[in-house]
């Protein structure tokens, strides 16, 4: 099996099922031609910058005697090992105790990834972990065991770990027999596993599409699929990770009519999460069919009332029902300006067309003389990370970083310094210093050349 991962950030390229029948087809005719979780995205206002996401860093790494003074800082090394042999010592390990380990080395990894430490592990590691998964001795050991698997994975970039994982992930999303209370979080976090699993755990391009076929499904039956009947928050953590599975593949094409048609219809959604959701993936379809179409000369054969959408789109930057609380009417106006924004100028999330003076009157002269020297504001996302910024301006960088920030949470700092497989997600971006960096690492940052889509070709 090939790694998707690595197709993605080696090659440039993803090639769908159809794709790759068309380019047999070119090679053999020379000839012929050639869419839970809060939403990703926030408009910013027309006045000043914005930074969706700051991180820094923070958690304790020194430890406590039993008499309650502090031995000094331990290296985050020592204290992941420590935590790994207690982990692995399941001899009379309450249900309760499991839990505990389980939390403790997930929020661990989570601000202090250490591959090195986990790799030489990983045989006895990923058993346990979904042994404790399957094992339902409590539904918060399931969940941590979940979420323990998914920053295991984020941290190694394991190969070859994804057909391992993904029968048992996609039993655990499917079953429903979980204590009241905790049924929609397991299941969330078992379809957000899934797709890490199959973006940086080997899984292979087929193995993606299997899996947006499979996340479709559950969109467009409104969660009854696996048992989430009208479960807003399952359906917006499909949606979420259907958009961050496709931001890898080339070419979607295949899936973008039977998409677009499950996405339109989560428009009408009484959960705004799910509306806003849907929303981005719409944007991310037409983006991926509109770069296809100016790099190839070709369209996509895709069928849906453009028209329609747009009017509909255009009605949710306006939405004034009561039902709807002023926090989150505000995030629906913002969020479907950014998408009409989007599909009307070509652009990607969080872009401003509003104008400003590209030089400043009030440095001499007067407004007469600068006539129409204006510039659009441009893109107001941004993600930042210590100086660094990093500009989301295409829909597949705004949904892998949406879904990293809602694993890794305050932790997605560390991951972007220290570890690879975050970076190579991230890779591609348009980046900015806040402030002037070390001599050694002046200039670009070195992760790639931006590309279109925030993947380095």
């Amino acid at each position: 099996m090939h790694d998707l991962r690595k197709k993605i950030f080696e090659s440039g390229k993803t090639v769908s099922k159809k794709a790759r029948s068309r380019q047999q087809s070119a090679q053999a005719s020379p000839a012929s031609s050639r869419g839970g979780s809060r939403a990703t995205s926030r408009q910013a206002s027309e006045d000043e910058d914005s930074s969706d996401y700051d991180y820094e860093d923070s958690l304790a790494s020194s430890i406590i005697t039993e008499d309650g003074d502090e031995t000094g800082p331990t290296p985050p090394s020592e204290l992941l090992h420590n935590n790994i042999v207690d982990l692995l010592d399941q001899k009379r390990d309450s249900g309760q105790d499991r839990e505990v380990k389980l939390t403790a080395y997930t929020e661990l990894i989570r601000h202090h990834p250490d591959a090195e430490e986990i790799e030489g592990q990983m045989n006895e590691l990923i058993p346990m972990l979904l042994k404790s998964a399957r094992g339902r001795r409590t539904p918060q050991g399931t969940l941590w065991a979940l979420k323990a698997l998914m920053v295991t994975i984020l941290t190694t970039g394991a190969e070859n770990i994804h057909d391992r994982v993904y029968p048992t992930l996609k039993t655990v999303c499917q079953d429903s027999d979980y204590e009241e209370g905790f049924t929609s979080a397991i299941k969330i976090a078992a379809i957000k596993a899934m797709g890490i699993s199959t973006m940086c755990g080997g899984g292979s391009a087929t193995a993606a599409e299997e899996l947006l076929d499979f996340l479709i499904d559950i969109i467009a039956s409104d969660g009854h699929l696996i048992d989430a009947a009208d479960d807003g928050p399952v359906v917006a953590a499909a949606l979420s990770t259907w958009g961050f599975v496709a931001s890898g593949l080339d070419d979607l094409e295949e899936q973008s009519t039977q998409a677009l048609e499950a996405f339109t219809e989560q428009l009408e959604s009484a959960d705004v999460d799910v509306q806003v959701a849907a929303g981005s993936n719409i944007a991310l379809v037409l983006e991926a069919a509109r770069e296809f179409e100016e790099e190839t000369g070709d369209s996509w054969n895709m069928r849906y009332d453009e028209e329609g959408l747009l009017r509909r789109l255009n009605t949710l930057t306006r939405e004034s029902s009561k039902s709807i609380s002023k926090r989150d009417k505000k995030q629906l106006h913002a969020s479907f300006k950014s998408v009409v924004t989007s599909l009307e100028h070509g652009k990607g999330p969080g872009y401003s067309t509003a104008r400003r003076f590209a030089s400043n009157p009030h440095t001499g002269g007067n407004k007469a003389d600068f006539n129409e020297d204006f510039q659009e504001y441009g893109y107001r996302q941004k993600l930042r990370i210590q100086n660094i910024s990093i500009v989301i301006d295409t829909w597949s960088l705004a949904a892998r970083v949406g879904m990293l920030k809602s694993i890794l949470g305050g932790g997605l700092a560390s991951h972007y310094l220290n570890n690879p497989v975050v970076r190579d997600l991230l890779s591609g971006a348009r980046t900015e210093y806040l402030s002037a960096p070390p001599k050694e690492k002046s200039g670009r940052t070195g992760y790639g050349k931006k590309s279109q889509r925030g993947v380095s070709d």
